[in-house]
Formats: structure tokens, sequence, C-alpha cells
């Protein structure tokens, strides 16, 4: 990227919450912070200041899909970017002691995630989307099981997911490709091509999960099954969302926080997997309000699938091709994307194709995903707080239906 003084380098592992098996779950996140605990070569502070000596910044996540390590660095310190995440992800030392602690700390984000009630309810509605299966359960796991995890655990995860056939590394900003690859060669070559172990396929079963419980807030949030990333109907579900709910000017915002006063947040959204995907509504109401505001949604979602114009279509294009571009001018967004895009396809293609597949998106086919959406897509449904007069997910399917 012409012009940065700085770069965005990592590596993601296609190894995240849906690798696990049930004994597993959470161990993904529990290696994450692991590798941060100290490896062969340098200690946990070791490994901090390294980077942050140079002024760099260096973290990680771990998503249902993937797990990444990054760092964003000054161009001169891209190689010690590059040396200190090999360090944590082949060779950390999972010390006893260390294990512990970090136990403490996660068992403490746990702790803090469900005194999140956002939080929590998109936990909620992920399970009952993907019932009993790996794709449904949280990220974080369980208390009992990360109470359990042991150095064997995490080195088994280790074995069975982290071999090069399992990594991308990506890199993006003032980087030199040439020498990267010299740098990689170096730091990765020695590793043996093992086996990759494919996560079962997704099923999104659909369900409803409710909970009462004394908050100022009733917590509202329906999903509905869209296309995975490998389906070209991810770009209609994409666009069908922001016409919905994606920003001010949506029919959900317009309708239920400006015109009715019903609630402060209110969104939809899309998102996708390798084999299945969820389009999302979220909102927070007042107890008294969360009926009304449920059976709005269930219309706008009708409404839509009538009288969604060209114009809504239009803006919700740009939206997203904006989204994309000016997101491609952050080196961090940009390595991410790559990243993905290589997990995804074991290609980048170029940017001109996505584009052309987001323009190809006609109205016509907008108006049937929208039907799909309104009255036949598998749904789930999760409230918690003051929800008492809040309809059930048969309502609510009566009501599309109806």
């Amino acid at each position: 990227m012409a012009g940065l003084e700085s770069a965005s380098v990592g590596i993601w592992v296609s190894a995240g919450g849906r690798h696990e098996r049930l004994e597993q779950n959470g161990i993904a996140h529990f290696l994450e912070h692991m590798a941060f605990k100290g490896t062969k070569r340098r200690s946990a502070l070791q490994i901090a200041e390294a980077i942050e000596d140079v002024g760099g910044y260096i973290n990680a996540y771990t998503s249902r899909e993937v797990t990444a390590y990054y760092a964003r660095v000054l161009k001169a310190d891209v190689p010690l970017a590059l040396d200190v995440i090999g360090d944590i992800v082949m060779n950390p030392v999972f010390d006893p002691k260390e294990i512990e602690i970090e136990r403490g700390v996660i068992l403490q984000e746990i702790g803090q995630a469900r005194d999140t009630p956002d939080d929590v309810i998109f936990d909620w509605l992920q399970e009952e989307s993907y019932h009993d299966q790996p794709l449904g359960r949280t990220i974080l796991g369980p208390e009992e099981r990360v109470k359990a995890f042991s150095k064997a655990d995490l080195s088994g995860f280790v074995s069975e997911h982290y071999g090069p056939e399992q990594m991308i590394l990506s890199a993006a900003g003032a980087v030199d490709h040439d020498v990267l690859v010299r740098l990689a060669e170096a730091a990765f070559g020695h590793l043996t091509r093992g086996h990759s172990t494919a996560a079962s396929k997704a099923k999104f079963t659909g369900g409803e999960v409710r909970q009462t419980k004394k908050l100022e807030q009733a917590h509202f949030a329906l999903a509905f099954e869209s296309p995975g990333y490998r389906d070209d109907d991810i770009y209609t579900a994409q666009i069908y969302s922001s016409v919905l709910g994606g920003g001010m000017s949506s029919r959900l915002f317009q309708e239920v926080r400006e015109a009715r006063g019903l609630c402060y947040t209110i969104f939809a959204q899309t998102g996708a997997y390798a084999d299945t995907g969820v389009t999302t509504i979220y909102a927070g109401t007042s107890g008294e309000q969360v009926a009304e505001l449920a059976t709005i949604t269930i219309d706008e979602m009708k409404r839509a699938a009538t009288d969604m114009t060209p114009e809504e279509v239009a803006r919700a294009r740009a939206q997203m091709k904006a989204g994309m571009l000016m997101g491609l001018e952050s080196p961090s967004n940009r390595a991410e994307r790559l990243a993905r895009l290589v997990q995804i396809w074991d290609k980048v293609p170029p940017l001109s194709d996505t584009i052309a597949r987001i323009d190809a998106v006609t109205s016509e086919r907008l108006l049937t995903f929208a039907e799909q959406m309104a009255s036949t897509a598998p749904a789930a449904l999760a409230l918690y707080g003051p929800i008492e007069g809040a309809p059930t997910l048969a309502a609510l399917q009566e009501r599309r239906a109806a």
C-alpha cells in the first residue's frame, strides 16, 4: 500500500469454535490466550515488550471459524513482528502456572460476558440457530470445561489444528512481498504438512430461548437462515439486511425508532460461514413495548417483500461498496480480508469481481429473497429481560404466514 509507513502482519489459523469437539468447547479461545503467556524463546513480558518497544501493537481473536494472531508495526519492524507472531503460534510452552493464571482471566471474561445482556442474547441466538452443533456453541466455552483444560489438552488441539496447511500468513501496508516470502520460508519452512480436519457440516435448526430477568431493557433478537459465504446470494442477503436495518435510513430504524420511538438501538445484519449464514435483527426496548416492536419488525419484513424500491437497493449497494473500499484503506482490514479470501477461495479474487457481484444483484432478486425471509426462511428467537409480554416464536411465525 504505497505511501504508508506501517504494516499489519498476522497468521490466520483455520481453527475456531466450530472445529472443537464437545469436550473441547472453549479450547481454541483458551489457546489464543496462552499464546501470549510465554514461548521457548520469550516470556510473556518479553512478548509484549518486543512489539511495544518499537511502538507497535499485537493482539489476537478467536471466532467460530478462525483464530488470528496479528501485529501492527512500522515498516522497518515487519521482520520483528513476523518473528514474534511465528514464535507465539509455533512455540508456546504452556507453563502450568501460566495456565492457571490465564484460566482465572478467562473465567472473569465469561463472567463479564454474562453481565452484558447483548453478549448473552447473541450466544443464545447462535445456540438456538444451530442446536447441538459445534457452530452453535459459545466461543468462550462453559465454565466447567475451562476449569478442566490441561496442558495436554492445549497441546493436543495444536497438534490437530495448527499444521501449515491450516495457516495463512497475510500482510498489508508497507511490506515487500519478496522479502516477506523469504522471512516466511525462514520462519516456517521447517514445518511438515499433516492433515486438515474438516469441520462438521452445519444445519440451521431454529428454535426459541427466553429468560425473564429484572433489567432496564427487554433484549429481542431474531435470526433467519441465510446463504454461506461461497453462495452468490450472500451479496443479496447483505444488501437486503442493509435495506432492512443497516443504517439510519433503513426501514427498521425509520419505522421503529424514528416514527414510533420504541427503541434506541435496532439493526439488521448478515453474517456468513463456510456452509451457512444468518441474518440477524436485534433491538432493545422496554418490557411494555417489546410485543409491539416484535410485531412491527415482522410487518416491516413483509412490507419489504412487496415494495422495496430501486432507490433503497441502490443506497444499500452503495453503502456496501463504500464500506468495503473504505475499509481497504486500513492495512489491518486489508490483511484480514486477504487472509479470509484465501481461506474461502484459496486465492484472492480481484476487487473488481466482488464489486461486479454486488452490482449484479437485481431488485427482482432482492424482492424474491425478501419474500423468503419474511415467510419461509427458518427462524430462531432469543429474548432476555422483562419479556413477559413478548410474543413466542410460534406467534411470530403465524404473523409471517398471515
